[in-house]
């Protein structure tokens, strides 16, 4: 996302004074108002309107209303307040959140060499809700536009031509200017969406004191009568109501920028508040209009509430700019959660551009940005409509909602040892309303529904190829590779012999480096430059890099063994939100042990490999047709490690897996 990263120590510093912890929380609280509350502060926009109007709609009477604002009302208490801010953001990861970092809570199995190249239930089910917020990231940038300058519509139906270009005029740009990094843009996120809510707040008032007796809907009994009246069709009608709590992901994943707390006020002084109001300013228009009127109001309910002349053309260009914040969220999300599935060794390298020198989270992945560019648009073409695209909405965001309990249940026991009736007393509740949703959404999969569950499974299916293939690949070199002792032993003796008899290794001047993923093996590729090339550097370096199930590494990120013959093993360690950069690691650990070695004079040797995929090996060939694709469109070891480019020295293999 788009704000300086602070850790837990920083949001409760006990050694600063209270009225600076005060400015500090309250920034943070404003910060978080645009990043965190976009998506769900742009739900007014649609999610009331595809209750009462639409093919799954119900008729717009006064208990239908009341009945669908209490359930509004109650679902965004339970699920938001409930759920994610009193109990799913205790589940942090040094202070951050998001559905991988629950996946690295939970503690591993130890398995055997065999049964690591498969991934358990568990992983495989949050693999899976990482793939649908990929499909949440690709349908929200669509959906939220899109129903924003619908407005334009509302307003003359001269512009309704208009909708479809304007729209994918702004996604275009929109994704046009990720590369250059949102660290201006988001200066002006939060006062925007101060404004946007404001502006809820005051339309749903203005509403409500015409209609006071829409308050009538906090009584939940009209819920119950809302299900008794409309039997299975109120129950379809809860894949609309859903709409009102998308975003909820949102205030877990974007937990470690701002902190618990923050994210909290924001929610309890502003945020709630506003939708509330709006909502029922809009059910308070409905129930204040009759016959056509009503009907009109239907369409559309939150322009509606736009007072008469040209007003609604500011509240367009109003509302456009708070969706463009709720896709500009979830687009960074996307490129946060894509390298923490990398770091975590489920997706290929890509290509990650920092776009700050100063906030560690603001990246830029290409590969990603236009993905998703693609796909929005393509929605935008194949729906047309924001109403047709909620269907395809509700799916991704439920799906991951309900893993997200699924998870949590996990890490309660695991981490914290709670009882099995404990945890599973509330995990079962949580289930109550993310199944229901679940199951409603479903009822519209082939209205829309099918379109982020198709891409969830693609993604997913190439997270578990990559992750086979390169536990396969590992042991396919763990094999290869001889003891390194018995190496360094016969290189001491004299007994290492060449392909072409006994020609002696001759060391020469430099220090060469050897990324491995075994450290306690022979790089194969060590081996084949000592054979062939009949000579090895004076100075040896063996590098390996290890992610760890934490999202920084705060000690001990880099370890040196001296070995005999010029030989060092040196370890590097790196959070799954960093990116990995060896030469520094490197000078850092010469530093710490006073070696003085030049990295400007430093070879380093990686290996390329050529994978032939046949029917041979332990994959099946079109998943290792899969994997050799992914291998071959990652990006280098060269620029994913930062290493210099005119020191590297690629030597290829060809392996059968």
């Amino acid at each position: 996302s788009n704000v300086p990263r602070v850790s837990p120590a920083d949001s409760g510093d006990e050694a600063a004074p209270p009225h600076a912890h005060r400015v500090k929380t309250g920034a943070l609280a404003f910060a978080a108002l645009g990043v965190v509350y976009g998506d769900i502060g742009t739900s007014p926009l649609y999610a009331l309107k595809e209750c009462i109007h639409g093919p799954h709609a119900v008729a717009v009477t006064t208990a239908n209303v009341l009945g669908l604002l209490s359930l509004i009302l109650y679902s965004i208490v339970l699920v938001v307040s409930v759920k994610y801010l009193t109990f799913i953001m205790r589940a942090d990861n040094q202070g951050e959140g998001g559905i991988l970092a629950l996946l690295a809570l939970i503690p591993e199995r130890k398995t055997t060499t065999t049964t690591t190249e498969r991934i358990g239930v568990i992983t495989a089910l949050i693999l899976f809700g990482a793939a649908l917020l990929y499909g949440d990231g690709v349908i929200t940038p669509a959906i939220s536009v899109l129903s924003a300058v619908e407005g334009l519509g509302v307003a003359t139906a001269k512009l309704s031509s208009l909708v479809i270009p304007i729209t994918i005029g702004i996604l275009v740009g929109l994704f046009a200017m990720q590369r250059h990094g949102t660290a201006k843009i988001g200066r002006v996120f939060g006062p925007v969406m101060v404004l946007w809510f404001g502006t809820l707040a005051i339309l749903g008032i203005i509403a409500i004191s015409k209609h006071p007796t829409i308050f009538a809907a906090l009584n939940p009994i009209h819920a119950l009568h809302f299900f008794r009246a409309n039997g299975f069709h109120g129950f379809v009608v809860l894949g609309s109501v859903v709409l009102c709590i998308t975003g909820g992901e949102a205030l877990y994943a974007d937990m470690g920028h701002f902190g618990r707390r923050p994210i909290q006020i924001a929610w309890y002084t502003l945020v709630l508040p506003s939708l509330v109001l709006n909502y029922f300013g809009q059910g308070a228009l409905l129930l204040a209009a009759e016959g056509e009127a009503r009907t009109a109001i239907a369409a559309n309910p939150f322009y509606a509430l736009a007072p008469s002349g040209f007003a609604i053309y500011p509240l367009v260009a109003l509302a456009t700019a708070a969706t463009i914040i709720a896709s500009q969220a979830l687009i960074s999300g996307a490129f946060s959660l894509t390298r923490q599935a990398v770091q975590l060794g489920y997706l290929p390298r890509v290509t990650i551009t920092h776009t700050s020198s100063e906030t560690e989270g603001q990246i830029y992945i290409p590969e990603v940005n236009w993905a998703l560019a693609v796909g929005c648009i393509a929605l935008v073409l194949v729906f047309k409509a924001s109403t047709n695209l909620a269907a395809a909405y509700g799916i991704a965001v439920t799906g991951t909602m309900a893993i997200t309990s699924i998870a949590f249940f996990m890490v309660a026991r695991a981490r914290w040892n709670w009882s099995i009736w404990r945890a599973g007393s509330l995990v079962a509740a949580f289930l109550v309303f993310d199944l229901a949703f679940l199951g409603a959404n479903a009822l519209k999969f082939f209205d829309g529904g099918f379109v982020p569950i198709v891409a969830a499974i693609a993604i997913f299916f190439a997270m578990r190829v990559w992750k086979r293939g390169r536990a396969l690949l590992a042991r396919y070199f763990t094999n290869a590779a001889t003891p390194l002792d018995s190496f360094l032993d016969a290189l001491g003796d004299g007994s290492f012999r060449c392909p072409d008899g006994d020609v002696p290794i001759v060391r020469t001047p430099g220090v060469a480096v050897f990324l491995t993923s075994n450290a306690t093996g022979t790089p194969p590729l060590l081996m084949h430059h000592a054979r062939h090339n009949k000579a090895l550097h004076e100075i040896v370096l063996l590098v390996t890099v290890a992610t760890e199930r934490v999202p920084r590494v705060l000690d001990q990120r880099v370890s040196l063994e001296a070995l005999p013959f010029g030989f060092y093993r040196i370890g590097i360690r790196v959070g799954f939100l960093e990116t990995p950069d060896v030469p520094r690691a490197l000078a850092d650990a010469f530093k710490a042990h006073g070696l003085p070695y030049d990295l400007s004079q430093i070879t380093y040797f990686l290996g390329r490999e050529t994978l032939l995929a046949t029917s041979h090996g332990e994959m099946k060939q079109f998943e290792e047709q899969v994997f050799a694709f992914l291998t071959k469109n990652s990006q280098s070891a060269t620029r994913y490690f930062n290493i210099p480019p005119q020191r590297v020295v690629e030597i290829g293999m060809q392996i059968d897996l």
